[in-house]
């Protein structure tokens, strides 16, 4: 063994009774009052033993109770020099009780201690102790030196045996509070990476939804500044109070997401294009349902993508793909192009740039850029 093997203390786990089972506790105390039943029926049964030397008796048994009350209290808190003096106390209170002619409980306490310092003590002390205390039960046993040779093998063995035994509780007990606290650090991830998908959700939705209002607004003070005609200016702020009516509604339609409550994603781009002016959807592959991450970076994208289309290219023929493969989805939205309108430069809002992040955080990928007719957006997602 090890030097650190000698002076090792059991854990406090396994010194402590309280994590001991409820049936376990009840047949330890049982046996406890039937062994002390047992050392006072043998220490007065006797009719000699009266008057005074009952009453040493009895203090005897008091303070060997005490003591050994007190030895489990100091190696539960792993004060080795009080629980020597504690112990060493107990080893002479046998002593002077077989002197006193109580010989069974001298016994009783010289064994108990040598097996109670196996338990509870580091090897290197508890050796010494229990060798003392077999010892003393090897020179006053009456019986043959096989027998008592026997008799304090199985107890040094019932010793150490009780120590791998409270060492194997005390390492369950140690595993159990590493996977109680390993459950709740995944729930307080699991709940983290549920507020940062409400955040995103939300940070999506007013992106989207007031980019589109700032697009119609700085049109109206566009056409104001120009002196257009009241119909013209009306006209925009029409079509931001809709579009501020559809921020609405995408709210709405986040919440229900978020329940769990999604509209087939098939629906959701027909009538995302039915909006749009020459804007047409097709659907490929073999149709399943998507988890909700994957579902609604796709919804996010599909918007984005067209009202960017509808800035940046105002009247242009815009096709929408949504292809269901093996392994991931693939969403093309690719527009004919065209002269940017009036509001290219109006404010940008949230962006593809939140969606290529929303995308790289489910293992995807987002490619947006001009190709031979106009301006492509691919999203690519694992599901």
């Amino acid at each position: 063994m090890t030097e650190n093997a000698w002076t090792r203390w059991p854990s406090r786990e396994a010194l402590d009774r309280k994590q001991v089972t409820r049936p376990r506790r009840l047949l330890a105390w049982s046996v406890r009052l039937l062994v002390l039943g047992a050392l006072l029926w043998s220490a007065f049964h006797d009719s000699r033993v009266h008057g005074w030397g009952a009453v040493a008796g009895v203090g005897g048994v008091l303070a060997a109770g005490a003591l050994a009350w007190a030895f489990f209290q100091t190696t539960l808190d792993h004060r080795l020099w009080s629980s020597m003096a504690l112990i060493l106390l107990l080893l002479g209170l046998a002593v002077g009780a077989q002197a006193a002619g109580f010989r069974s409980p001298a016994v009783v306490l010289w064994c108990g201690c040598a097996i109670a310092a196996l338990e509870r003590l580091p090897l290197g002390a508890a050796l010494p102790v229990a060798s003392v205390g077999l010892a003393a039960f090897a020179a006053v046993d009456d019986d043959v030196w096989l027998t008592t040779a026997a008799a304090i093998g199985g107890m040094a063995l019932a010793g150490y045996a009780l120590r791998l035994d409270a060492e194997a509780r005390g390492s369950a007990q140690r595993l159990l509070a590493q996977e109680r606290a390993a459950r709740a650090a995944e729930a307080e991830s699991a709940a983290l990476a549920e507020r940062s998908r409400i955040a995103r959700e939300i940070h999506d939705v007013l992106a989207h939804s007031l980019s589109a209002q700032l697009v119609h607004l700085e049109a109206a003070r566009l056409l104001i500044e120009r002196g257009a005609d009241r119909d013209r200016i009306l006209e925009r702020v029409v079509a931001a109070r809709g579009m501020a009516r559809d921020g609405l509604d995408e709210t709405r339609q986040a919440l229900s997401a978020l329940r769990g409550e999604l509209t087939p994603l098939e629906d959701f781009l027909t009538d995302l294009v039915r909006t749009a002016e020459g804007a047409e959807v097709t659907v490929g592959g073999e149709r399943r349902a998507l988890p909700a991450e994957a579902s609604q970076a796709v919804r996010r994208v599909a918007q984005e993508a067209l009202t960017n289309a509808r800035k940046h290219a105002p009247g242009a023929k815009v096709r929408v793909r949504l292809e269901y493969g093996a392994h991931e989805v693939t969403l093309d939205v690719r527009d004919s192009g065209g002269s940017p309108g009036e509001l290219a430069q109006a404010g940008g809002g949230y962006g593809l740039l939140g969606m290529r992040e929303r995308a790289e955080l489910l293992g995807g990928s987002l490619d947006a850029g001009p190709d031979e007719e106009g301006f492509v957006v691919t999203l690519k997602v694992p599901v």
